[in-house]
């Protein structure tokens, strides 16, 4: 994996809640068929990273500040919308490890995860949750957000020569947002992390790869741009060479496409002995 990884390597920080936004017909959402990535790109429209990352940083910080309850992707929320089988995973490992865990969340925006599901880690005893993002919310995390728990690494490698080996990857929402993402997926799986969750993550009904525009709803930010409806048996596959499935799981959040309710799905690995 590249140090200096462009940002199409990172999800941009697409928000899986907002139901209402995303029905049958409306002129934003999840369209298109295209040949390759760069078609797609091409026919996106523009947006402004750092206005998205000052919305996101704004919303964070009164969260990290207990003024809100939780915030996702730059919009705040009067109450916590857990993933519970992501919750249960971090406990059921923690517990394993007898009270020891170690996370590295790829693509992890400033901390929602980790703040979504802070009153249930607090109980546990030796916490780190690394963030791998890209280079401005790196900057951003580490002025506003770094402590002794919560860090914030450029690439998987800087995370591991600093900490060391994670006990769990998280990718939430980020695989369709990845410009390559089974060249990415593979290179992860070759640090050996020894479990792996995929959580709500939308994929294609249709059993092969597909890219497509995703267009954001001005009232979240002004944004459009290249996104895959993924092979959901084909990532399977990738991670069950090296990894056993745990389990597989529905997340409550879905998304229209082609006239069709997609559910938000995820996957729970454990590395082979």
């Amino acid at each position: 994996m590249p140090t200096n990884r462009p940002a199409s390597y990172l999800r941009q920080f697409i928000p899986p809640l907002f139901l209402t936004l995303l029905q049958k017909g409306k002129k934003y959402g999840w369209k298109g068929d295209y040949e390759n990535w760069q078609q797609a790109k091409d026919r996106s429209g523009n947006y402004d990273n750092r206005d998205i990352l000052e919305k996101v940083k704004h919303a964070s910080m009164k969260v990290n500040k207990g003024e809100a309850i939780y915030e996702r992707d730059s919009v705040l929320f009067d109450r916590i919308h857990y993933s519970w089988p992501l919750l249960s995973a971090l406990l059921w490992i923690t517990t394993l490890n007898k009270g020891i865990l170690k996370v590295a969340d790829f693509g992890g925006s400033l901390g929602s995860s980790y703040y979504q599901n802070r009153k249930f880690l607090n109980s546990v005893p030796q916490l780190q949750w690394n963030i791998i993002e890209q280079e401005n919310f790196v900057d951003c995390g580490r002025k506003f957000f770094q402590n002794d728990i919560l860090q914030f690494f450029y690439n998987p490698e800087q995370l591991l020569a600093k900490q060391g080996l994670p006990d769990l990857l998280i990718l939430s929402c980020v695989l369709p947002y990845l410009e390559k993402p089974y060249e990415m997926l593979e290179n992860l799986l070759r640090y050996k992390i020894p479990y792996i969750i995929i959580d709500n993550t939308y994929f294609n009904y249709e059993n092969r790869d597909r890219i497509c525009i995703q267009r954001v709803s001005p009232e979240i930010y002004k944004a459009s741009y290249p996104c895959w409806m993924l092979d959901y048996e084909r990532v399977k596959m990738v991670i069950a060479g090296s990894y056993e499935m745990i389990s597989a799981h529905e997340n409550d959040s879905f998304i229209f496409f082609d006239g069709k309710k997609i559910q938000y799905r995820g996957l729970l690995f454990k590395i082979k002995e």
